[in-house]
């Protein structure tokens, strides 16, 4: 008995040392051109402990052994960086990471095709990018004329008199044209319309466009193709954005976006406004050259930041216009047609 008892304590012992070894910790920022990134993974190649930064860039991985280890940072779109670091016991590093953007796997990353983020190589639904820089080029007063500068995609003009059409991919009918915001679909007769005219285009990040029925997801609606409007996460939106121009016709377009912040939620404003009231007839056929409008479009996107790096977010849009075509003064035939609409939708992730 006395033997058993004495061997028990032997075989513990070792056991309550090992717990009582310090542990210790590796904390410090990611940043990307002096600006925190959100959301970049920090791993430790040899634990597999890792962790991901939070909306100011900071992240902090705890209880780690006293050794040597790889770390690596890494974020969509940006290169990858290593270090070794040295962990002691009970001693805490603090690591400030810079990366650099990689120009060639910002757009690698796509979801229309298949609801979830995949590399655009490995999608199996072919997936077209464009960014805001690329409509730039060439600006016009709202995305449904500029998404004309994708090849395929033809903005398709339905009534002369009041200005309204739809989209045409591959010489499809525009009712086979799915229009999507953030991934949910605008339900409308007239959806590529207050789809496309209603988000300003600083608030743009890039559009998804897919050309013909590769995809199942969205039914017989998306036949012809999806044009996916993604906007820019709140987290990583600039603070201030605007674009500002106008024509030697009177035509006057304002987008304009502001970024603000409560609590642990960051929410992006942005405003549209569009304003042509100046009637021309320079073909003398009684009816205007160009509908008038007067467009407003309010659009609130909100990013909740949860424990776990878990998502949020929830986003309502609000349009309002008149539009007015026909008849121009002091011409007795024609027809005069007044459209006058407001539209609010509301959407919201939680995952």
């Amino acid at each position: 008995m006395y033997l058993k008892i004495t061997l028990l304590v032997v075989l513990a012992f070792p056991s309550a040392a090992q717990t009582s070894i310090p542990t210790g910790a590796i904390t410090g920022n990611v940043v990307s051109d002096g600006l925190p990134l959100y959301l970049a993974n920090i791993t430790l190649v040899e634990s597999k402990a890792g962790a991901a930064t939070d909306s100011t860039g900071y992240f902090h991985i705890n209880n780690l052994k006293p050794g040597t280890y790889t770390l690596k940072a890494s974020a969509t779109g940006y290169t990858v960086f290593t270090r070794k670091v040295s962990v002691t016991a009970g001693g805490k590093i603090n690591v400030q990471i810079r990366l650099q953007a990689d120009v060639t796997k910002l757009n690698d990353i796509v979801v229309t095709g298949t609801l979830k983020p995949v590399s655009r190589a490995e999608s199996p639904v072919p997936v077209e990018v464009y960014t805001s820089k690329y409509f730039q080029k060439n600006p016009s007063p709202s995305l449904f004329e500029s998404i004309g500068m994708v090849n395929g995609v033809r903005p398709q003009l339905n009534c002369n008199v009041c200005n309204t059409g739809d989209i045409h991919i591959n010489g499809m009918e525009g009712a086979y044209t799915l229009i999507l915001i953030d991934g949910m679909p605008i339900v409308s007769a007239l959806s590529t319309v207050y789809g496309l005219s209603g988000i300003p285009m600083s608030m743009v990040e890039r559009i998804e466009v897919v050309k013909g029925p590769g995809s199942s997801l969205y039914g017989s609606e998306a036949m012809g193709g999806i044009v996916n409007v993604i906007t820019k996460n709140p987290m990583k939106a600039p603070l201030i954005s605007a674009d500002v121009y106008s024509t030697s016709w009177g035509e006057y377009n304002v987008d304009a976006a502001l970024k603000v912040k409560a609590g642990s939620a960051q929410g992006l404003v942005g405003v549209s406004y569009f304003n042509y009231q100046q009637p021309k007839d320079n073909n003398k056929d009684g009816f205007t050259d160009l509908t008038l409008q007067n467009r407003i479009s309010i659009f609130n996107k909100w990013a909740f930041h949860r424990k776990e790096d878990r998502q949020a977010s929830i986003a309502a849009r609000y349009v309002y216009e008149n539009r007015w075509g026909g008849i121009c003064a002091g011409i007795n035939h024609g027809v005069a047609v007044i459209v006058s609409t407001a539209k609010v939708s509301i959407r919201g992730e939680w995952s």
